[in-house]
């Protein structure tokens, strides 16, 4: 496998054939990535994931040039990316829904228990409750995306973060809690 950061680091400098060099490296973790946060999303049949990751990809530069430190800050980026994504297609909905099918939501049942299916109004309801969780804690905010949006493991997020997995499993803790103290006041 070829290295990754080499990758973002050639086509940051415009080496003839790196973005497409970089794409053909990154493209199956980045499905699987899209796979994950899909398959806990109900009526997903609109968006596969080949095409959330092609959507990405053009919203992280495509073949511009773009200057990433690492392989981990690659990932961070794509994770937000799908996740603006998916934010901005639940606003989308819910706006021509104009707040139809509200219903409260449990942490443990949709928002960051992980394998269960959510809507696109709670997708709404963890983004603005995220927002204001970055401004608390940003690094923690970030463990919260690439576990929620990404669908990475605690360990993938640690690492992905450069963090322990103890370390990673407090903020998680933390923000898990955090989190449901903040959705329920919107509940």
């Amino acid at each position: 496998m070829p290295d990754i950061t080499l990758l973002l680091h050639d086509a940051e400098r415009g080496v003839a054939g790196a973005a497409d060099a970089l794409m053909g490296a990154v493209y199956a973790e980045l499905c699987a990535m899209a796979s994950v946060r899909l398959g806990h999303e109900r009526c997903n049949a609109t968006l596969e994931p080949t095409a959330l990751v092609h959507e990405a990809w053009l919203r992280l530069g495509g073949d511009r040039p773009v200057p990433w430190k690492n392989r981990a800050h690659f990932f961070s980026a794509a994770a937000e990316a799908m996740r603006r994504i998916l934010i901005d297609r639940a606003r989308r909905r819910h706006r021509l829904k104009h707040g139809a099918n509200v219903r409260p939501v449990t942490l443990d049942e949709a928002v960051l228990g992980l394998p269960a299916a959510v809507t696109s109004d709670q997708v709404l309801m963890v983004d603005e409750a995220l927002a204001r969780f970055s401004r608390v804690s940003a690094d923690r905010a970030e463990l919260v995306k690439l576990r929620f949006f990404a669908g990475l493991s605690l360990v993938d997020a640690a690492q992905a973060l450069g963090i322990s997995e103890s370390t990673a499993r407090r903020w998680w803790t933390f923000a898990r809690a955090w989190l449901a103290r903040e959705i329920a006041r919107e509940v």
